[in-house]
This record gives C-alpha cells, sequence and structure tokens, in this order.
C-alpha cells in the first residue's frame, strides 16, 4: 500500500492527507501513514526523497500484466513512484477517486482559476506568511519587517476575500470546494494562528473570515488532525535503535557528553555493552523492566539511536531468555548519535 511521510502540523502535509482522506484512503486500511519529526528525519524518508520535506507519498510498484519475451510470458512491474510534493499528491488521490469533485471534471477555465491561485497561495503569499509568523528567526531586521510582510500577505488574503465576496456560495469557485480552497485554507488557518486577534478584528475580511470559519469547523479538518491521520508520536524507523533510559541517567550523560548505562541499575563498565533494541521490540522491553513507571511521567526517555552516527560497534545477539535478536552497543553512546 501507498506511505506517507507527514507532520501534523505542516500545512503541506494538512492539504495532502485532505485529498487522500476525500479521495478514500485512510491509514490502515489502504495506506501506511508514518509521522515524522523534522528534527529526526527517518532514513527510510531521506532514500525516498533527499530534500527530507513532508509530505511524501511512496507509492509501491505493481503488476501490469504479462508481456512476451524470447515467445515466453513475464509479468512487467511498475516501478515505485515518488510523489515529493503536496499538490502532487493532492493530484494524485483526486486522480484515483474525486467524489466531490475537487479537480477532476472541473472546465479547464476552473482548472486555470485553480492553478493561480495556488500559485500565488504557494509563491508570494507563503513566502510573506513565513516571514511574518517566523520573524524572529531573522533576527533584528526580520522583527523589523514584520508588519511589511503582514501587510503584503494581507493584499493575497484580499483578492480572494474579494472573490469569496462575489459568491454567495461562499468557496472560490461557486457552491461547492475545489482543490483551490482545500489548498489554501491551510495555510489561510497557519497566517490567523499567527496572530488570531489580529485576524479576527481586520477589518472588510468579512467573507474570508467566515471561509476560514467553516474550515475550522469542517468534519473534514477535524478528521485529518486526529488519529488515525495525526500520530501523537512520531513514526519508529527500522533503520535505527532503540534504548529506554532512567530520565536522570540522560540528565548526567547529557553533563558528562556520552551515555554509558548498560540497563537499569547497570552500567556498561558492568555489563560490557549497552542494551538497545528494535522498534517492534521496544514495548515488550519497557513492559518486562519498567512496567513499574508506568503511572510516573517523566521518569523515562526513549532514546532514538541512529547506528551510522556511532563510533561504537553494534552486535546483534542472540538474548536465550527471550529468545531474540538484539542490537547491543560495544560503547560508549556519544550524544550526538541519539537523533531525539
Amino acid at each position: 500500500m501507498p506511505v506517507l511521510y507527514s507532520f501534523r502540523r505542516c500545512p503541506y502535509a494538512i492539504r495532502a492527507r485532505l485529498a487522500l482522506a476525500a479521495a478514500g484512503f485512510a491509514p490502515g486500511p489502504n495506506l501506511e501513514l508514518r509521522e515524522v519529526s523534522l528534527r529526526a528525519k527517518p532514513p527510510e524518508l531521506l532514500e525516498a526523497s533527499a530534500k527530507g520535506t513532508v509530505p511524501v507519498l511512496v507509492v509501491p510498484g505493481k503488476r501490469t500484466g504479462s508481456g512476451k519475451e524470447n515467445g515466453s510470458s513475464s509479468e512487467k512491474t511498475k516501478p515505485a513512484q515518488v510523489l515529493e510534493e503536496s499538490l502532487e499528491i493532492m493530484r494524485w488521490a483526486l486522480e484515483h477517486r474525486d467524489p466531490q469533485g475537487w479537480w477532476v471534471g472541473r472546465s479547464p477555465a476552473a482548472l486555470a482559476e485553480i492553478t493561480a491561485m495556488i500559485a500565488e497561495n504557494d509563491g508570494p503569499f507563503k513566502h510573506h506568511l513565513d516571514r511574518f509568523k517566523y520573524a524572529a528567526r531573522h533576527g533584528a531586521a526580520g522583527e523589523q519587517e514584520r508588519p511589511m510582510h503582514r501587510a503584503a500577505a494581507l493584499a493575497s488574503l484580499g483578492r480572494w476575500n474579494e472573490r469569496l465576496a462575489r459568491i454567495p456560495e461562499g468557496w472560490l469557485l461557486g457552491s461547492r470546494p475545489s482543490l483551490a480552497d482545500w489548498a489554501l485554507l491551510p495555510f489561510v488557518r497557519q497566517f490567523r494562528l499567527a496572530d488570531p486577534a489580529g485576524f479576527d478584528a481586520e477589518p472588510g475580511l468579512e467573507p474570508l473570515q467566515a471561509w476560514l470559519s467553516r474550515f475550522l469547523e469542517s468534519k473534514e479538518l477535524a478528521t485529518v488532525m486526529a488519529q488515525p491521520w495525526s500520530q501523537p508520536q512520531p513514526w519508529r524507523s527500522g533503520g535505527w535503535i532503540y534504548h529506554l533510559a532512567l530520565e536522570s541517567d540522560w540528565q548526567q550523560a547529557k553533563r558528562q557528553g556520552f551515555y554509558d548505562r548498560s540497563t537499569r541499575a547497570a552500567s556498561l563498565a558492568e555489563v560490557g555493552f549497552i542494551h538497545c533494541c528494535t522498534a517492534e521490540q521496544l514495548e515488550g522491553v519497557r513492559q518486562r523492566f519498567y512496567a513499574d513507571l508506568a503511572d510516573q511521567p517523566g521518569a523515562l526517555r526513549l532514546l532514538v539511536i541512529d547506528p551510522q552516527r556511532l563510533n561504537a560497534e553494534v552486535r546483534w545477539e542472540l538474548v536465550p531468555e527471550v529468545g531474540e535478536v538484539f542490537p547491543h552497543v560495544m560503547g560508549v553512546i556519544g550524544l550526538e548519535a541519539v537523533v531525539t
């Protein structure tokens, strides 16, 4: 099934999830959703898409029938498809199934209007939105220019507001929402989040404010912002290994610059290696050794470790008591190897 790499709050990822949900996809039955921490991008994401941004949709290859080679029949396999842009994902989903007519079946003129509005949103509006919302990232100059970028973003909002004011039905292209509405609204939502009181008090934007309110209260947005479309914890990559540490031991590691506890109440010096596990083994380890801490929030910290950043060897060894092979780190774990 297709695999979607997503991040809950990202407006690009939100609009991709909106289209996939509208097309009948759902995490579990016909889609695998992998929530990503942008501070610790899993190797599977980077292998699929070197730019490492979300959303990314990986559509597996499939058999396309049989052909003839040297007089014998042979099956052909269509290679995997990697969609690295949210609009690509939206269009792919809607071409698969578009029951509400967001994109498929629209007239050439309507498609041109949709394309133009999305281009303005993804270009100048997004630029000014980022400089307005994240002004502090650009130092004193960013703070000084923040009002200018807010005004420039409002110019785009004003054009969309004028269109909405002319259409009694309240959508950008008429009586029903189109791809333009769902592609723009997550970004308008983000603009409001930067200054809710200022947005709500902005005069003359009543049609656009009502348009956004319908979106914020919609079942479509509620669906893709809740489980299973939005996961509370990042997906656990099979390319990483994991270690449960007492919070006190982790704080000591940060002070000394490396982690050297093998397991609970045992050091690396005493055992000779640091116990780790795979993502699939993690809950079993938690239950066997740390169940008594379940009612103590903050007592445990999950260390997600990138083996490629370790200076020590990783040995995969059988643990007879469990009957499984576990990864053992044969030296200290440098802080640079702990990705989250």
